[in-house]
């Protein structure tokens, strides 16, 4: 699998222009923000979200001003949701290194997020990036029901597989959907063409979610905590098909043990081992791996060339990573 720095190299100019923006449309006058918003910038992730919005636009026409404001949209509003969801969660580490939250406290990175929000919001409004706009607000919208819609059914264990798809579809899938999407606006395409892009971009933030919970079943050398999800009470793919095929007796007892015994090392050992045993990581890679064939699908109608070849290498290492 070709590395991350290898697959962005048709790009790699527009995305050194972008880090330039991105980092100059986080700045402020007021001190202490300036020293919190650059150290988010320091501690960047692998930029895939960005990537997206760049190969999409050169498959749809071209990369204009518009796709890197876009791109900038997108990021703002992910590092702003980013820093809120550590809030929620009550989590310290981001990518390994200390949260906002856990620098700052909790009040600072809730108003941290609410800047980086408001400094997107304003980035398109003032180059009247409506479309842009419109897009990537529908999938901040999704994300917050998203959430809200796993909390609700966390507290109760009432999770199915059309449940789970919902869940992820909007709180993952969402983000990655709007900057496939966002992408192809800004590059003028025509309203059949961006909802193509967007639709390509959903099944992919739906096999990038399948393939991250398969993480908390996995090793624990794969940058995510073993067990953490279980530990949230989180009930995802690989649990959910080992729960409905397996005896009632063992899935009342597992149930039990999600709900009350979810800190405890070795009940979480014996659950990620029931789900091993059950074909749940098998079940779920093959879930993820036809999520993907509908995407090349889609990929597959608009003609060859550096930007498809592009996307399709970006989709296999989202599905493809090992952390």
């Amino acid at each position: 699998m070709l590395s991350i720095n290898e697959i962005k190299k048709p790009i790699a100019a527009d995305i050194e222009v972008f880090e330039e923006r991105f980092k100059g449309a986080m700045q402020s006058s007021v001190p202490l923000l300036d020293r919190i918003t650059h150290y988010i910038v320091k501690r960047k992730g692998k930029q895939i979200r960005p990537m997206f919005v760049f190969f999409s636009a050169s498959l749809c026409g071209g990369i204009t001003e518009a796709t890197h404001r876009g791109a900038a949209l997108v990021e703002l509003l992910h590092t702003a949701t980013l820093v809120h969801d550590d809030v929620v969660d009550n989590s310290y580490q981001r990518r390994g290194f200390f949260s906002i939250n856990a620098l700052w406290k909790n009040k600072i990175a809730v108003l941290v997020g609410d800047y980086l929000l408001s400094k997107g919001l304003l980035l398109s409004i003032e180059h009247q990036d409506f479309d842009i706009l419109r897009i990537v607000s529908e999938a901040v919208k999704q994300m917050s029901e998203g959430e809200l819609l796993q909390v609700e059914k966390v507290r109760r264990m009432d999770v199915d597989e059309p449940v789970y798809y919902d869940v992820i579809r909007q709180k993952t899938a969402s983000l990655i959907a709007s900057c496939c999407a966002c992408g192809a606006a800004s590059a003028g395409a025509d309203a059949e063409t961006i909802e193509k892009m967007r639709l390509f971009g959903e099944k992919i933030g739906i096999a990038f979610q399948i393939k991250d919970d398969m993480f908390d079943f996995g090793t624990d050398d794969v940058g995510k905590p073993l067990g953490i999800d279980i530990k949230e009470k989180k009930v995802t793919l690989p649990l959910i098909y080992a729960l409905k095929n397996c005896e009632p007796a063992e899935r009342k007892r597992i149930i039990n043990l999600v709900k009350n015994h979810y800190e405890e090392n070795d009940k979480i050992a014996e659950i990620i081992a029931f789900v091993k045993r059950t074909g749940g990581l098998e079940y779920a890679e093959t879930q993820m791996k036809r999520y993907q064939d509908d995407a090349f699908e889609i990929l597959n109608t608009f003609p060859p060339g550096d930007a498809r070849t592009g996307l399709e290498q970006l989709v296999r290492f989202t599905t493809e990573r090992n952390k």
